[in-house]
């Protein structure tokens, strides 16, 4: 049986340890807009949970003894109509940051993060936009993918969008909200927003998050205008 509709952001706690899910619900439930729903101590008990519970946004811890956070992930992202999954955790290896971003998170936060900053990043996961840690973020964008030819494959896939669709891409590779684009490039937010609607459709990318990664893969600072096209 589901529970009746509430205003609000309703959020799933995945964490293995119970005094971290303790803490999360104490400090989210008491944060404005956000109601802690129900909690898993483990990736494989997600699935149940998110049956009996409409949530917006699973906060995922990543390294768990049964189903780890990435496969976790994974298996929500897969659902239909699935909620937004933000990993937070004490690890930020660009493997693991880059695993769980592939596997289709919205985000990736640090747990020594201020309380008021992970209920900020839940409401922005909740409306769509981007929440890397800024270490996290400035990790991504310094390590130069080479495996596999990664940098060559991101840059063909950014190739096929406009000038200022890189741009666009360019500033969510830095976590730039749909304000700070606007400011940065002198558009309206309704422009941002559509062109971030137009680049993820050519991209064939479900959020804002994949693109920082595909950013990153391409090199980051290499993300300009194509060979021959002017910027405009």
């Amino acid at each position: 049986m589901t529970e009746p509709l509430q205003p609000g952001v309703r959020v799933v706690l995945v964490d293995d340890d119970a005094l971290v899910r303790a803490g999360l619900r104490l400090m989210l439930d008491g944060a404005d807009g956000i109601r802690v729903v129900a909690e898993a101590s483990d990736g494989g008990e997600v699935p149940g949970v998110l049956d009996a519970h409409p949530t917006d946004v699973v906060l995922m811890d990543l390294r768990m003894p049964g189903v780890g956070g990435i496969a976790a992930t994974r298996a929500v992202r897969a659902r239909p109509a699935p909620p937004a999954v933000v990993v937070l955790t004490t690890f930020d290896s660009a493997e693991e940051v880059g695993g769980a971003l592939h596997a289709g998170a919205a985000g990736y936060l640090l747990k020594d993060m201020p309380p008021a900053r992970i209920a900020a990043a839940v409401r922005s996961a909740a409306a769509g936009e981007p929440v890397l840690a800024p270490d996290v973020a400035r990790r991504l964008m310094a390590t130069v993918a080479s495996a596999g030819g990664a940098q060559e494959r991101a840059r063909a896939a950014l190739d096929v969008l406009t000038a200022r669709e890189r741009d666009v891409a360019a500033e969510l590779g830095r976590g730039a909200s749909n304000a700070e684009i606007a400011a940065r490039l002198y558009l309206s937010v309704p422009t941002v927003k559509a062109h971030v609607s137009q680049l993820l459709d050519k991209l064939g990318l479900e959020n804002r998050t994949q693109v920082a990664l595909l950013v990153h893969d391409a090199g980051g600072g290499a993300v300009g205008p194509p060979t021959g096209r002017p910027r405009g």
